[in-house]
């Protein structure tokens, strides 16, 4: 019998295999144009005494048409994906010029500024006390808000010192302590800062750049003013 001169289904999968088919993007992915490819050469490099069961045949097919269905889904998800961070940007975009909380202890005090945030109560407290302390890390006022039910706490410091003198400009460590139990539980703070930019990180990912305060991720927001 004289030798069949077809590209053989070892050759075909040689390609995509071991070397990529495409040398510029270096891809080497079995596509619906390769497996057919591959299906042809199968077939015509068959022992036509012992030929390829039509089960099996039927079976490739199915798998070619699932391969198909699978990649017109991909195609719609990542779709899908590009017009949701799309959207996303755009209102984040938004942000800019307005007011956000977010989960942070320390905040930059202007000339004649304020700082405000909310403090989260898990529980109800007989005394809630805020202490301000400078960069240096000096206590330079200290206020008692009372008797608080379990939730948040708005707050807000007109930036003085305990002798009611303006404090100038600085980053300001905001601490807060709630009596529960017989003892000073530190509890967390969400300060509120200004949105002076909005970035996109390579993956899609998107940032807010706050005033004083650095960048925090968008998720990071819990409240918008």
């Amino acid at each position: 019998m004289s030798e069949i001169n077809t590209q053989s289904v070892s050759d075909v999968l040689s390609e995509y295999r071991f070397e990529p088919k495409n040398k510029a993007s270096g891809s080497n992915e079995l596509g619906k144009n390769e497996f057919m490819k591959l299906m042809i050469a199968q077939m015509e490099n068959q022992n036509p005494l012992d030929p390829q069961d039509n089960g099996a045949f039927i079976s490739q097919l199915a798998e070619f048409s699932s391969l198909e269905e699978m990649q017109g889904i991909s195609a719609s998800v990542n779709n899908f994906t590009n017009q949701f961070k799309s959207s996303q940007a755009l209102q984040a975009s938004a942000m800019v010029g307005r007011s956000v909380l977010v989960p942070a202890s320390s905040a930059p005090l202007s000339n004649g500024g304020t700082v405000s945030g909310i403090i989260s109560l898990e529980e109800s407290t007989s005394a809630l006390n805020v202490s301000i302390f400078n960069g240096s890390g000096e206590l330079v006022n200290q206020f008692n808000l009372g008797e608080q039910a379990a939730g948040t706490v708005p707050f807000v410091w007109d930036g003085t010192n305990s002798k009611g003198e303006q404090m100038p400009f600085d980053t300001y460590t905001i601490k807060a302590q709630a009596r529960q139990g017989g003892e000073n539980t530190q509890l967390d703070t969400l300060l509120s800062a200004n949105v002076n930019s909005v970035s996109i990180g390579k993956t899609g990912g998107i940032s807010l750049n706050l005033s004083g305060m650095g960048t925090v991720p968008l998720e990071q927001v819990r409240e918008i003013n």
